[in-house]
């Protein structure tokens, strides 16, 4: 039999058979039409306050799975052609957030005197793409658990703000949706708030967001071969990003075999479903308690990075894209 157990953060927790109950219920309810990203991601992190996630794990592992899947299924919404202009028209914002980035990241790090590997992270999460970049380079200069828990509890915390932040902004500054798009991609940490944020917007911010973010986490490979040099001590091997290349083979399906076509409003609907879904989890683990882990130093250099190539990547934009 379940007991109800104090916790130093809450003031009730629900026995664990009754929390998974809550969150199956209101995992599935996020996969109805009505609820947008925003919405379910906000219902992750007032859920997480009452109601601690009972499968933090399985938790995780479904939001990399559900993530993965749902970018390539938005690949079959895509046409090639005009998917490779906009990552080319994106390269050259690209390559100089990615360097401005990390070069300002690792001063900020001696600034703030953030842990050296944890500010290393941190800053790639920033500069590439969020929770994947981390992912992919933790494991190179040997990260310990509580390392990469900061990193990924501050590039989180920060991708929830900007997926409440940005669609205001651009609406404000009446950006177009390709612009709008391009800073998405450019100054939001992780995949699935770049979609989400850009799917809010049009759907032509979503599809120009989705591809120069794709491209973007390319630049994984690089930088963590970078990281290996300069560390050591981890394991050498890193991390494709596959799914990049299952995204862009569901484009050229939908690009060159018109068979395809009816299935395609199907198979995009599944997909920003599942993107919704895989923001409500991302949500739950977004404790008060989870985000008091990360410490004032790591959360202080993200923000300043994030608020430094958001407003520099802005305002190249308006002017000059």
């Amino acid at each position: 039999m379940d007991t109800i157990t104090a916790h130093p953060d809450t003031v009730f927790i629900p026995p664990a058979n009754t929390r998974k109950v809550i969150y199956a219920v209101v995992a599935l309810a996020c996969l109805l039409p009505v609820v947008t990203p925003p919405i379910a991601l906000f219902a992750g992190i007032v859920l997480a306050q009452f109601a601690e996630n009972p499968e933090p794990e399985l938790t995780h592992k479904a939001t990399n799975w559900l993530l993965k899947a749902a970018v390539v299924g938005l690949g079959f919404g895509m046409n090639i052609y005009s998917t490779a202009q906009a990552g080319r028209e994106g390269l050259i914002f690209t390559v100089a957030s990615i360097t401005g980035v990390l070069l300002v990241g690792l001063l900020a790090g001696k600034l703030f005197k953030t842990d050296k590997k944890t500010s290393l992270l941190i800053t790639i999460g920033t500069a590439i793409c969020g929770g994947s970049a981390i992912a992919a380079v933790s494991p190179v200069i040997a990260a310990d658990k509580r390392q990469v828990s900061v990193a990924l509890g501050t590039v989180f915390v920060l991708n929830a703000a900007a997926l409440f932040i940005f669609p205001a902004v651009g609406q404000a500054l009446h950006l177009s949706q390709a612009k709008f798009g391009l800073w998405c991609a450019i100054a939001i940490h992780d995949t699935s708030s770049v979609v989400g944020a850009a799917a809010k917007y049009g759907e032509q911010a979503l599809q120009v967001a989705t591809a120069v973010k794709l491209a973007r986490a390319l630049w994984i490979i690089p930088v963590a071969f970078g990281a290996a040099l300069l560390y050591g001590g981890g394991n050498k091997r890193v991390k494709l990003p596959w799914f990049i290349a299952l995204f862009v083979l569901a484009m050229l399906v939908n690009t060159f075999l018109p068979f395809v076509k009816p299935l395609v409003p199907y198979l995009t609907a599944a997909s920003k479903a599942g993107l919704t879904l895989t923001l409500f989890l991302i949500g739950t683990s977004l404790s008060f308690k989870a985000v008091k882990q990360v410490g004032i130093k790591p959360l202080l250099q993200g923000t300043m990075l994030w608020l430094l190539v958001s407003g520099v990547s802005l305002w190249a934009i308006v002017n000059f894209a």
